[in-house]
C-alpha cells in the first residue's frame, strides 16, 4: 500500500510534518519520501508542479489519487484505513466534536505563529513596522494563553483534545514544535512545554523529526520574550 504513495516535503515545514506524522501513525512507512530544498526552490521544480499546480509542499500522491493540503491529506489517509494502526477520530460526539473544533482551532496558531517568525520573510524591508510587529506579538500572546488554559482545564498527562491522541495532535502539533523551535518558553507556557514534553517521545514524532533539527538542535530565539 505505502509503495503506491509518494510525499514531496520539506524539512521543518508543519503542513509537511501533518502528513508525516499521519502516515506514521497509520502503519504507512515504507512511502516514496522526496525531499526537496526550499533554499534551492526546489518546491517550484517541474516534479512539483506536476502534483501540485501550486507549486507548494507537502504534495502527495497515492496511486493516481492527489492530496496536496495537509489536512486534507490527513483526512483521506484516515478515512481509507481506518482499521490500520492508530485511530485518529473518536466515537464519541462529545470527543470528535472537541476535536474538529480544535484541529482547526489550529490553523488560526499557525497563522498568527507565522506573522511573528516569519515578518521578515513575507514582509518587504520597506514595508516593515515595528507597530505591526508588536501587534502581532500580541496578538500570538493571546492566542498561546488560550491553547495554554485548555491544556490547563484537560488536566495533567492530556493531549490537545483530551486524554486520547487523535487528529487534533497530528496536525497542531507540528506548529507547537515550531513555536518551541524559534525558543518559546516552557517556564512562560508550562502546560504547552509538558505537551511538547509528552509528544516528543512518541515514535510517531521521533520518526518524522525535521531532519535539520536533528543536524541542528539549538533553534532560534525569535520567541524568547513572547
Amino acid at each position: 500500500m505505502a509503495q503506491d504513495m509518494t510525499l514531496l516535503w520539506g524539512s521543518g515545514s508543519p503542513p509537511c510534518w501533518r502528513v508525516m506524522i499521519a502516515l506514521e501513525e497509520k502503519k504507512l512507512q515504507g512511502y516514496n519520501s522526496v525531499l526537496l530544498s526550499f533554499d534551492k526552490m526546489e518546491h517550484k521544480s517541474q516534479q512539483v508542479l506536476d502534483i501540485n499546480p501550486r507549486g507548494q509542499v507537502p504534495s502527495f500522491k497515492h496511486g493516481d489519487i492527489i492530496v496536496n493540503e495537509s489536512y486534507a491529506a490527513c483526512f483521506y489517509l484516515e478515512s481509507r484505513f481506518k482499521s490500520q494502526g492508530t485511530k485518529l477520530i473518536p466515537d464519541g460526539p462529545e470527543e470528535q466534536a472537541l476535536m474538529y473544533q480544535r484541529m482547526f482551532e489550529g490553523l488560526s496558531l499557525y497563522d498568527k505563529l507565522g506573522a511573528v517568525i516569519f515578518y521578515d520573510y513575507y514582509v518587504p524591508e520597506g514595508e516593515r513596522l515595528e507597530s505591526a510587529l508588536k501587534r502581532n506579538k500580541e496578538t500570538l500572546v493571546t492566542e498561546l494563553k488560550l491553547w495554554e488554559g485548555y491544556l490547563e482545564k484537560l488536566g495533567s498527562g492530556s493531549y490537545l483534545a483530551g486524554k486520547a491522541f487523535t487528529m487534533t495532535d497530528v496536525v497542531v502539533f507540528p506548529t507547537v514544535a515550531t513555536a518551541f523551535r524559534f525558543g518559546l518558553s516552557a517556564e512562560r507556557y508550562p502546560k504547552l512545554g509538558a505537551y511538547h514534553a509528552l509528544m516528543k517521545e512518541r515514535p510517531s514524532i521521533k520518526a518524522s523529526w525535521p531532519p535539520h533539527w536533528l543536524e541542528n538542535p539549538k533553534g532560534q530565539d525569535t520567541l524568547k520574550d513572547i
